[in-house]
């Protein structure tokens, strides 16, 4: 059996290696070695006897990797086709001849994950998105997001990374029975000071995969993950964060407005909806 270490692509054997895991770190106990388990593909932390996990094979790894690049570029496309002509920068209206100016709400986006913050960046970045992703544990973002908060302004904020139920299926109303959520509750708890203080009516999504939803939307978030405690699919933050910002500011959106884009619909996500953050300006 090939010794599992740090970094190493993984999957549980008594699971039926339904998901594949990269070992973030190994803990030796007096009986075992527990590894500490992050989702290659899904937002979901967990932890697991060293002697579970077999190494995924490597032509395995680089089809999830293609598949998950092809599954960005198409949403992508489909959202450009989707919006068209309308939300060009610069429009030429056919009446007036003006110019009209299209502003997109402005994103601040801190991701417990490095290899999501890159594909979120380009994820925004090829819509036109205004906006700033930061690669920040889970467990600092309370310590660093008003700061954040101070230096950027921004209209939305995303709130994400890894989480998880530690016993599955029960104590749902047990704050310690998950394994970043109180992380992302303290985030969005420092963040409504903030816009308190400012009154920016900033919009927050906050959660990750299994996440304590009905804790975080009582912290202050406008959306949150996960009401069926299930894995989110990695776009959904960005999709809620981007139909946000591509919303003109005197329309609301629900969820309901989102749902059919959303991998799971309102079992993943859900919330109580929020005003756009878009406007547009004539020249």
């Amino acid at each position: 059996m090939n010794r599992i270490k740090k970094g190493d692509v993984v999957a549980r054997k008594s699971y039926g290696k339904d998901i594949i895991f990269t070992v973030k770190n190994i803990i030796n106990t007096k009986k075992e070695k527990i590894a500490i388990l992050k989702g290659f593909i899904d937002r979901i932390e967990a932890d697991s006897n060293i002697e579970d996990l077999e190494i995924v094979d490597k032509q395995i790894i680089a089809k999830k990797q293609a598949d998950l690049h092809y599954k960005l570029n198409d949403k992508i496309i489909k959202e450009k086709e989707n919006r068209g002509e309308d939300y060009r920068i610069g429009i030429v209206t056919p009446s007036s001849r003006n110019k009209e100016k299209i502003v997109t709400g402005k994103i601040l986006h801190l991701d417990g994950d490095k290899k999501y913050s890159q594909k979120s960046y380009y994820y925004y970045k090829k819509l036109g998105l205004n906006a700033i992703v930061k690669n920040i544990p889970e467990y600092r973002q309370p310590r660093v997001i008003y700061k954040l908060l101070q230096a950027y302004n921004p209209d939305i904020l995303v709130i994400t990374g890894h989480d998880g139920m530690i016993k599955r299926g029960t104590d749902y109303n047990n704050i310690y029975n998950y394994r970043n959520s109180k992380y992302f509750i303290q985030t969005v708890k420092e963040a409504r000071r903030y816009d308190l203080e400012r009154n920016s009516n900033l919009v927050i999504f906050a959660g990750a995969c299994q996440s304590y939803f009905e804790a975080i939307i009582s912290a202050g978030a406008n959306f949150a993950s996960s009401p069926a405690r299930i894995l989110i699919d990695f776009l959904d933050p960005l999709v809620i964060a981007e139909k946000i910002a591509f919303t003109e500011k005197y329309k609301y959106i629900t969820i309901d407005d989102i749902a059919k884009e959303l991998r799971d619909g309102k079992k993943g996500v859900s919330g109580i909806g929020a005003n756009g953050k878009m406007i547009k300006e004539i020249d």
